[in-house]
């Protein structure tokens, strides 16, 4: 989730709708400038007893972020306490049960980005060698009650621990005990925007199948291999879903912004602090009626903020956000960011991609979508056959769009290597929860514990 930051200078408020979808349309952008931007999260235990460390603890998180500034990023505090770390590689920050996430740069290649990546994990194993703190590749902690966990000190987070329980089932889950990877795509225009949402979203039920790594909760195992995707079904209706509304015709920068006016609020941002908001109306915010400031109007500010607080499996602000993957060890943190570039940064790629998934109807994606947290590649497909048999198809066609960028690195390779990860799950047929779920079943005779060995 996205750290604010108190900005300088008086805003302007928000008069006209145009300035709504004004962030989107201010994303388009030339070929040549499209960029990969990609976020991961870890669990951190400490190695003694795997426990998740407090925020205040000697060498717990806070001692970690102070101490990853030596690596030359900059504090960010929120009244009084370091919350995240800026820098060229872009952004450190704490999801709320003190989960570490780096929200990578806008990068030219999954070079760059893979680079960036093993950066920062070398970063914070150096600082967590020093204080025996350990980090560990999942979708979803293996074995913490939701008691068990730590909470991080940023207000936004306080709102949404309030409110979750509101709303949904799981929400809490979600914030306390979930990890993923992420990537932000670019987009040339209104139209290929459109194309691209349509295509990642019909496939984002793949992307979660092939990175399925959340088999066990509270040290069993919980009958699904992305519990991670499941905890997303009853989070809160109002802002998680497959949005049928990006297949209708007429679709565009538009309609997401009446989306987006019907998602409650969670808080407003003014002088450094989180006011509560959740549940109230951004259309009342526009009038002047937000029982939360009543007679203020919503700034650009404002509308980013509530940019980011809806949840759909693929999200757009001035870019997309493919949300679909737990997270994972280092090759697939690289693999996902591979696997969309190569299916959307190439027309030929993505007419293929698209190709493949452009007559289902909502019912049957809507139906995928819920069948792959427990069932991954053996979900069933619209027209017959299950999700693995298209999985090998949808991933050569990635290569083939990587192949085509032609990007290369220092030997001559070009990016479709990342995607060696995926290539080898659709060839074995299981995915990571199915090879973990073997492992407890077998070598690891059913303690939990031994999970840690999966760590990055």
């Amino acid at each position: 989730m996205s750290t604010r930051t108190t900005p300088t200078g008086v805003e302007p408020p928000i008069e006209r709708r145009d300035q709504l979808v004004a962030p989107m349309q201010a994303g388009e952008k030339p070929r040549s400038a499209w960029r990969i931007g990609t976020e991961h999260e870890k669990l951190v235990y400490n190695r003694q007893d795997f426990r998740a460390p407090s925020y205040d603890e000697v060498g717990g998180i806070r001692d970690m972020l102070l101490e990853l500034q030596q690596f030359g990023w900059t504090p960010i505090e929120e009244n009084g306490h370091i919350i995240a770390l800026g820098g060229v590689d872009g952004a450190v920050s704490l999801e709320p049960a003190g989960q570490l996430e780096l929200s990578g740069a806008p990068l030219e290649n999954l070079h760059q980005t893979c680079a960036e990546t093993g950066r920062h994990l070398a970063q914070v194993k150096e600082i967590g060698d020093r204080h025996g703190i350990g980090f560990l590749g999942l979708g979803m902690w293996p074995d913490k009650t939701r008691a068990e966990l730590p909470i991080m000190p940023k207000g936004r987070y306080e709102i949404m621990l309030r409110h979750m329980p509101r709303v949904g089932s799981m929400g809490l889950d979600m914030m306390l005990r979930t990890c993923t990877i992420q990537v932000n795509l670019d987009y040339g225009s209104e139209a290929d925007m459109v194309k691209k949402f349509r295509t990642s979203l019909a496939l984002q039920p793949l992307a979660t199948a092939l990175f399925a790594n959340s088999p066990f909760t509270e040290g069993k195992p919980n009958g699904y291999l992305s519990y991670r995707s499941h905890i997303w079904s009853d989070t809160d209706p109002h802002r998680t879903g497959m949005l049928p509304f990006v297949f209708e015709d007429g679709f565009g920068y538009e309609r997401y912004v009446d989306y987006m006016l019907d998602v409650p609020m969670y808080f407003v941002f003014r002088d450094g602090k989180y006011i509560d908001a959740a549940g109230q109306s951004f259309r009342d915010f526009l009038e002047g009626r937000l029982p939360a400031l009543p007679g203020e109007l919503p700034t650009a500010s404002d509308w980013w903020d509530h940019l980011s607080t809806a949840f759909p499996e693929v999200r757009m602000k001035s870019f997309l956000e493919m949300r679909g993957a737990d997270g994972g060890p280092w090759n697939r943190i690289c693999a996902l960011p591979a696997f969309w570039v190569g299916l959307l940064y190439d027309d030929t790629a993505l007419d293929a991609a698209w190709d493949l998934v452009k007559d289902w109807t909502m019912e049957e994606r809507e139906a995928l979508r819920d069948a792959v947290p427990k069932l991954a590649l053996d979900a069933p497909i619209p027209g017959g056959g299950r999700l693995a048999d298209i999985a090998g198809e949808v991933v050569a066609i990635s290569r083939a769009g990587l192949n085509a960028r032609n990007a290369l690195n220092g030997a001559g390779d070009t990016e479709a290597g990342f995607l060696d990860p995926l290539m080898e799950i659709v060839k074995s047929g299981k995915v990571p929860a199915q090879r973990l779920l073997d492992k407890f079943h077998g070598e690891w005779g059913g303690d939990i514990s031994r999970v840690y060995e999966e760590s990055f």
